[in-house]
């Protein structure tokens, strides 16, 4: 069936609805709904299985191949075909959208559910209060360049839904697993499965002070990374948790005392990979 089709040329209900998926943290949960707009992103979508509820395009503008093949061929409930103006006012961006989708939010319960895809000996990482959109997608992008079973964030911080965090992430938000786990309660239900399945699972905080080299830590085992707010650092609470702390080894003359935190990420990240790689090599 042909999704119906609805013509928006002033700031009606359904234009104030695009807004507040683009703004407002809880309407988004409300909906169960968000906004996603770029080519990379939306493929990516559709590639990985997501589902489009709706397409936002300009009935002024002419379309290319790509995006009409997606409107005849990816099925959704309704099509909102915008103004030209409109439709640059909606994207913010210096060359607008041609096209862009309202995506149905996936339910954290099965994303929990997910360890019977990781690897046989699981790299995982957790994010804890995340204050940066753009530190977390950055993030999001490195766990999937990296092969991260699980990324997991903890405590109040930046929506994963939000339109700044998806853009970042350059498509890798819609095929890496990130869950949210609400407070310890559940984070530590969740470690308590995994260790049901990986006795051996360590748990490494990471720490801008001197502590353990992390080329000096053994990444081998079942490794779950826990990185602390970008201000903060980990909480005491998650510290106390941790099997060990591990630093990365800053040249002693630079005025740099860390990295950023998607920065720090990936080189323990990468780290792991190397150790793992030359393993596999011998």
């Amino acid at each position: 069936m042909r999704a119906r089709t609805e013509r928006i040329v002033s700031k009606n209900a359904a234009w104030q609805k695009f807004e507040v998926l683009k703004t407002n943290r809880n309407k988004r949960y409300r909906y169960r709904q968000f906004f996603v707009e770029g080519v990379r992103n939306i493929n990516e979508a559709i590639r990985c299985g997501w589902t489009i509820d709706a397409w936002i395009y300009s009935f002024e503008k002419h379309l290319s191949d790509w995006a009409r093949d997606l409107l005849d061929r990816v099925p959704v409930s309704v099509q909102y075909a915008l103004s030209a103006a409109l439709m640059a006012e909606l994207s913010k961006k210096t060359d607008a959208s041609e096209l862009c989708a309202i995506v149905r939010m996936r339910d954290d319960a099965l994303m929990a559910d997910q360890m019977e895809n990781w690897k046989e000996r699981p790299l995982l990482l957790l994010f804890d209060r995340p204050s940066n959109k753009g530190n977390l997608g950055t993030l999001i992008r490195s766990c999937d360049g990296m092969g991260v079973g699980q990324l997991v964030m903890t405590g109040h911080g930046v929506d994963r839904y939000d339109p700044e965090v998806i853009a970042a992430s350059m498509g890798s938000f819609f095929r890496q697993p990130v869950l949210y786990l609400a407070d310890t309660s559940t984070l530590d239900d969740w470690i308590g499965r995994v260790r049901g399945k990986w006795p051996d699972l360590q748990l490494i905080g990471t720490t801008a002070h001197r502590e353990h080299p992390i080329d000096q830590v053994d990444l081998k085992r079942p490794t779950l990374f826990l990185l602390g707010n970008e201000t903060d650092g980990l909480s005491r609470a998650l510290r106390e948790r941790c099997t060990l702390m591990t630093t990365i080894p800053m040249n002693p003359e630079s005025a740099a005392s860390s990295f950023n935190v998607s920065c720090a990420a990936t080189v323990l990240l990468y780290e792991a990979c190397r150790q793992r790689r030359n393993a596999q090599d011998k």
